[in-house]
């Protein structure tokens, strides 16, 4: 072979070689960013050419999210979501560019293209069928979901409801205010979504974020439920009759200032640990805490989940007590305040494992997934998350708190023949500003099936929100609806 031809027969395979390289990089390296690209104008079509799983709860008989086929041959398949606002954080939506909420996170099975589905797949690929996704069915009480929501709205006011099965960690109601409508969100008309996109992003009440998980806030007096639970572990001869040094107001070392009781009340000096938690006076817990110390204090909001990442399978901001800052700071972290900052999904978790005799499970949304033939492809099988308490001293905090429901600030709970353990929480936001209202609580206490967060964002018109007044009677609602009362 004479030098120019295999010149040109290197430079060929060079170039061959090159094109090669550049088509397995594209296939492989880019292809989900060429997928996903929004000049990808095939990606966008076939995005509603697919016949999309459905999102169900109440074991299938509920409807939160549908595929309608509308015959046109360009999008030929519309996403509906018939129970809208209440439901919008939780199932989220499908536009044309973008996803939320269980939409998002479990779109590789309503779409068909997960592993699971891959026999599927090849069968409507032969049979010339269109793409057909898996349904996913949610833990969510629709009943007590609709409920938690219009209770919600009606105060007016930013907040979110938590409800868990204490016993297994399901999720039956998890709702925020204020919502949305997902429908306009997801036309297959990229113009008009992302102008009703734009309108809810610039809501400053920010309508687009889920309260329940997106958020954290001063839990308040919710928390001394967490503080009580590290004092009562620290020694096992400790109950709920231990009585504990309760004076009207609290010097902060280190400062010139003394932390009070709510309102300025008295405590009377001593009191029980039940009583204290009954009228939630601010001075003992203030006081425990500083005596336990930081390592104790976050080694025992740890075990009720906080700062553990959670996946529900939706993404959970992470609670905190916040940084060591001294005892004058723990004071104020004890009884809620200063940098500690839950999601009422967190504070829910506390109530249920308060519940189930100190065991925390794993919060969890989806019940099961269910293939095109109906088939259940998977489900999820209840997790213990930790143990927060003993048995023991969940009975004794248990004792506690079923007092403050029947004779302190949280009798707006109370349901007919059934006794409930709760806690009420009024967290101070800043000068001049109404406080955060809080609720947590779980019912029955003899055979618990639901505990309960409520949370209320600057919960009064005034400066005197408490949590017995605004959330407890959200609480009792939520309650009620998931006993079927």
């Amino acid at each position: 072979m004479n030098g120019p031809l295999k010149r040109v027969s290197v430079a060929c395979l060079l170039m061959f070689g090159l094109l090669m390289a550049n088509v397995t990089y594209l296939g492989t390296v880019k292809a989900e960013d060429l997928r996903t690209d929004s000049r990808n104008v095939r990606a966008f079509y076939a995005r509603y050419n697919i016949d999309r799983g459905w999102i169900t709860a109440d074991d299938g008989k509920t409807t939160l999210a549908k595929t309608v086929d509308t015959g046109d041959t360009t999008f030929r398949f519309a996403r509906e979501y018939p129970l809208g606002k209440a439901f919008a954080h939780v199932v989220g939506f499908f536009a044309p560019e973008s996803s939320s909420g269980i939409e998002r996170a479990e779109g590789r099975y309503l779409d068909g293209s997960h592993p699971d589905l891959v026999v599927r797949r090849a069968v409507d690929l032969v049979s010339g069928k269109p793409a057909k996704g898996a349904s996913v069915d949610l833990t969510l009480n629709t009943k007590a979901q609709e409920i938690a929501y219009k209770d919600l709205a009606s105060t007016g006011k930013r907040g979110a409801v938590v409800a868990l099965n204490p016993k297994t960690g399901a999720i039956l109601t998890m709702t925020s205010a204020p919502s949305y409508d997902p429908n306009p969100l997801a036309l297959a008309n990229k113009e008009k979504v992302n102008k009703a996109y734009n309108k809810l992003d610039k809501d400053q009440d920010k309508p687009l974020l889920d309260r329940a998980i997106d958020l954290t806030y001063a839990p308040g007096s919710t928390f001394k439920t967490v503080t009580s639970a590290a004092f009562l572990s620290d020694d096992t001869s400790r109950d709920e009759n231990t009585e504990v040094d309760a004076p009207d107001s609290l010097p902060l070392p280190g400062t010139t200032i003394s932390l009070p009781n709510y309102h300025g009340e008295s405590c009377g000096g001593r009191a029980t640990m039940v009583e204290a938690l009954t009228v939630s006076c601010n001075t003992p817990f203030a006081k425990i805490g500083m005596d336990l110390g930081y390592d104790k204090m976050k080694e025992q909001a740890q075990k009720f989940g906080v700062g553990v990442p959670l996946e529900i399978p939706l993404g959970v901001a992470a609670s905190s007590i916040g940084p060591d800052e001294g005892k004058a700071a723990l004071a104020q972290t004890s009884i809620g305040q200063r940098s500690n900052q839950m999601t009422p999904l967190q504070m829910a978790m506390v109530a249920a494992g308060i519940a189930n005799q100190g065991t925390v499970m794993k919060p969890y949304l989806v019940n099961k997934i269910m293939g095109p033939d109906g088939t259940e492809i998977d489900g999820t099988r209840p997790e213990e998350l930790s143990e927060a308490v003993s048995p023991e001293v969940a009975g004794e905090l248990t004792k506690m708190m079923i007092n403050v429901v029947q004779h302190g600030t949280g009798t707006a709970a109370q349901l007919p023949g059934m006794t409930v353990a709760g806690k009420t929480g009024t967290a101070e936001t800043s000068p001049g500003k109404p406080s955060h209202a809080w609720f947590i609580a779980f019912a029955p206490v003899e055979d618990p099936k639901v505990a309960v967060a409520v949370f209320v964002e600057s919960g009064s018109a005034g400066n005197d929100a408490t949590g017995g007044a605004v959330a407890a009677p959200i609480a009792h609602d939520v309650m009620q609806a998931v006993l079927g009362q």
